[in-house]
């Protein structure tokens, strides 16, 4: 099989990939022997949080790319060398950044644009049909990227999901353990920490989209 790409968002729950989340997918493609590629876009994020206080800290600026290569362990390339070509699927983990770097639902909720960059990349994954994997809050995209009546969830978080139907989606309720599959558009969803209260039940939902986008590229 070809590699899967993941997309990450920076390093960190708060402003950028949820880093239990961005490692629980890297782990399970790589207990199912399947090789992987990280990808992030090579811009600033949108700010920068201090972690252990939970405060936006003022004037310091980082850089997606080179945040995200903390979880990569250095490998990594620039979004803008993703070839849907050369991947069996996509798979972006979630995190705060996925709202804010990704795209702009932290600051606009509904009417929430996805960077155009992030736009292109995961829509030619749409258009040479194969597969998406969405975790935690990353499905908010899932409207804006695949259009009008995309199924999917972001769990049971009533304004969120009320979002996610307004762009035109289809919300379904889901359980931190389960997915919620769109056979029609190839596109898998879990809510993660989007639910989860620790790291073992984020583990099992991702878990489980990891190995229905696997078995997606099969088909």
């Amino acid at each position: 099989m070809k590699p899967i790409a993941v997309i990450l968002s920076g390093a960190g729950v708060f402003d950028g990939s949820e880093i239990h989340e961005a490692v629980l997918t890297l782990l399970a493609l790589s207990r199912a022997g399947v090789p992987y590629r990280c990808y992030a876009p090579d811009r600033d994020q949108l700010h920068v949080v201090n972690h252990l206080t939970g405060e936006v800290a003022e004037g310091e600026r980082r850089n997606i790319l080179v945040e995200a290569a903390r979880i990569a362990r250095g490998e990594i390339q620039p979004l803008s060398a993703l070839s849907a070509e050369a991947h069996a699927a996509v798979i972006l983990p979630g995190g705060f950044g996925a709202a804010k770097n990704l795209c702009d639902f932290a600051v606009t909720g509904a009417e929430c644009q996805v960077a155009e960059d992030v736009s292109q990349a995961c829509r030619s994954f749409i258009q040479a049909g194969k597969p998406s994997g969405y975790v935690c809050i990353a499905p908010i995209m899932m409207p804006r990227i695949f259009g009008e009546g995309v199924r999917g969830t972001i769990g049971t978080d009533v304004d969120t999901a009320a979002a996610f139907n307004l762009m035109g989606g289809d919300h379904q309720s889901c359980p931190v353990q389960e997915v919620v599959v769109d056979p029609s558009h190839k596109v898998v969803s879990t809510p993660a920490y989007m639910l989860a209260g620790n790291i073992a039940e984020a583990a099992e939902g991702i878990e489980k989209l990891v190995a229905e986008v696997l078995a997606m590229c099969e088909r």
